[in-house]
């Protein structure tokens, strides 16, 4: 409460600069700039060194119309502390306007060092910089270098059409750079392709992504033997947290009886919704889905099977049902079609038929899935 610290301490600065910022920041009642400047250069005399009234003082100006004594005042207070995040903001903006990228970034790269949670305050003035060679490339070399908002800055650019566009040309470019793109980038990046329905763009920079190993895992379903250590983006195999089970990657070299795979061990639980998803992107025709796999005293009361949907469609194209019971290395398949112009992307999904939390329907055991394929028998 500043107006109470005032009281018991008028010269508390901590308390004036809040209730300063709470009546510049008070919508409903617009403030006398005149009066708040004049409380805040009289608190300069004990305060000298304190970048915030400086800061505070030029947020005054810069409201009453007084642009170049701000900006002066923005520097003094950058000049006390780099990281006086008010002037840095103001000097930021600043930069972008009068076309000064290179220095802009340079200051977000402060700013965000000292104040990664300011990331969506400033995420509005990123498509100016990038769309700036200078800027673009200011930018790049950044995060080149390990800046710690990467991360941030491709889920920002992810959510908008023209933000994609920015970050698929910065995924380029890092391939040659000492820090290459990061698996959670390139998800960022191709999610956002998927919310735009841009399914093509999605799946090109999916495989574009892919080393020389992982491209041997091509088909129509990514890694359909389930090798460890390849999961995460969208046109791979995601494993979803799911109470109730636990989902292990396995090569067969390292499994029980060299049974390699996908391990789904059911804890004795109900078991609801889905547990392992991949993206697919299959031309119109006919197929075959086929799963090779082995249980151990499975019982599946709501039923466990894989289903393929249209992506932006409730309706299913294929399902086929994991049986109960123990069985060993057992085939199942299922044909089905992908009619023309209506089904660009698919979404494969181990799922259950559960729709409520029941422990009157618990899943127990253990299912091993060493393959799963699809295979066209038809255009």
């Amino acid at each position: 409460m500043p107006a109470v610290s005032m009281v018991l301490d008028p010269v508390n600065v901590d308390a004036l600069i809040g209730e300063i910022s709470d009546d510049l920041n008070d919508t409903a009642n617009p403030p006398d700039l005149d009066a708040l400047a004049a409380r805040a250069k009289g608190a300069l005399r004990f305060n000298v060194g304190d970048a915030r009234l400086y800061s505070l003082i030029g947020e005054i100006e810069y409201r009453q119309g007084k642009k170049d004594d701000a900006y002066a005042l923005f520097d003094q207070a950058r000049r006390l502390s780099k990281t006086e995040i008010h002037a840095l903001q103001r000097s930021i903006g600043h930069s972008i306007e009068i076309g000064d990228l290179s220095k802009a970034v340079n200051e977000l790269d402060t700013l965000l060092r000292r104040w990664p949670d300011q990331f969506p305050a400033v995420a509005e003035g990123l498509p100016a910089m990038l769309s700036n060679p200078d800027g673009y490339h200011a930018v790049l070399a950044s995060i080149a270098a390990g800046a710690p908002w990467r991360a941030s800055l491709f889920s920002a650019l992810g959510k908008t059409r023209p933000g994609l566009d920015f970050a698929n040309q910065l995924l380029l470019d890092l391939v040659g750079s000492g820090a290459p793109p990061k698996s959670s980038e390139l998800s960022s990046v191709i999610t956002g392709y998927i919310a735009q329905k841009e399914y093509e763009e999605a799946y090109r920079l999916f495989l574009f992504s892919l080393t020389d190993d992982q491209r041997k895992l091509g088909g129509y379903v990514f890694n359909s033997t389930f090798e460890p250590g390849y999961g995460g983006k969208p046109f791979d195999w995601q494993v979803r947290d799911q109470s109730g089970l636990e989902v292990t990657f396995v090569t067969s070299q390292d499994a029980v009886e060299g049974e390699g795979g996908a391990t789904v061990r059911f804890l004795d639980t109900p078991v609801k919704n889905t547990a392992l998803q991949q993206y697919i992107e299959l031309p119109p025709g006919s197929y075959r889905i086929s799963l090779v796999a082995s249980g151990r005293n499975l019982k599946l009361p709501k039923e466990l099977f894989w289903t393929i949907r249209c992506v932006g469609s409730v309706g299913e194209i294929a399902r086929f049902n994991i049986p109960e019971g123990t069985f060993n290395r057992q085939s199942l398949s299922q044909e089905f079609s992908v009619g023309p112009d209506v089904c660009p992307m698919q979404l494969l999904r181990l799922e259950t038929a559960a729709i409520a939390d029941s422990w009157r329907f618990r899943y127990i055991g253990t299912l091993v899935m060493h393959k799963l394929n699809i295979e066209r028998i038809s255009p």
